[in-house]
């Protein structure tokens, strides 16, 4: 089953990103592209759509604020250079939220989940997935590539352009790469971005209040934006 797409940004090097990932997937079919919310709204009234990615900051009006204007909205995945706008994206019930530029890798992610909710009969419920003890990742360090297992991995905090790898194995692992890069290479199944500084390990969590969790006797906090989907996940 092919889910009908619009894109809607008002950048065309994003749009034709965005238009040539839509066209390497086989479920995915192209409706429009729109450079504003007003040609979007139009587009909407003519043509049944099932998935937008929409830009949030865009002139006439913004993406969140189009989203709120719709009574029956398709399913919508945020595409922004503003990741401030996470917590808002995830407020409106969005698939996912794209940060610019945005990979390929990122982008197919972002579509197993919309096609995973478009489907009619819901998934059964299963016990929560855990970490193959044998899984592992390498990370540059020194000039080396030095295996890490995933299992081992207390929580990871982000330092500018470097990142620190608390893992049950030792000392911390300084490794030259963005946060937002680990949490790419994580599993979302067994990690939790909490804090724009902080990736935890969800089975090493000891305790957790509204503002804190303690991994390993370390109290970390969870970030304003990130509160509703931490919340989500630990409840």
């Amino acid at each position: 089953m092919k889910l009908h797409c619009l894109l809607v940004d008002d950048e065309p090097p994003a749009l034709e990103v965005l238009e040539s990932y839509v066209r390497e997937v086989a479920h995915l079919e192209l409706v429009a592209k729109c450079d504003n919310a007003l040609q979007a709204f139009s587009l909407l009234q003519q043509h049944p759509v099932d998935l937008m990615f929409l830009d949030i900051k865009m002139p006439k009006m913004l993406g969140t604020d189009f989203l709120r204007s719709l009574r029956h909205p398709p399913q919508v995945i945020f595409t922004t250079a503003y990741r401030e706008y996470a917590y808002e994206g995830f407020e409106l019930d969005a698939v996912d939220y794209l940060l610019k530029p945005v990979s390929l890798e990122r982008f197919l992610k972002a579509v197993a989940k919309a096609s995973k909710t478009d489907l009619a009969s819901p998934p059964p419920v299963e016990s929560a997935p855990t970490i193959h003890p044998d899984a592992f990742l390498y990370f540059r360090i020194d000039r080396k590539m030095v295996k890490v297992v995933l299992r081992d991995i207390l929580y990871v905090e982000g330092l500018k352009d470097y990142v620190k790898i608390h893992t049950l194995a030792g000392p911390p692992l300084v490794v030259k790469q963005t946060i937002s890069g680990i949490e790419e290479k994580l599993s979302e199944s067994n990690f939790l971005r909490i804090h724009r500084s902080f990736i935890v390990a969800l089975d090493k969590i000891q305790t957790y209040s509204a503002r804190h969790v303690e991994i390993a006797q370390q109290e970390l906090p969870i970030g304003r934006l990130f509160r509703q989907r931490v919340d989500a996940v630990l409840n």
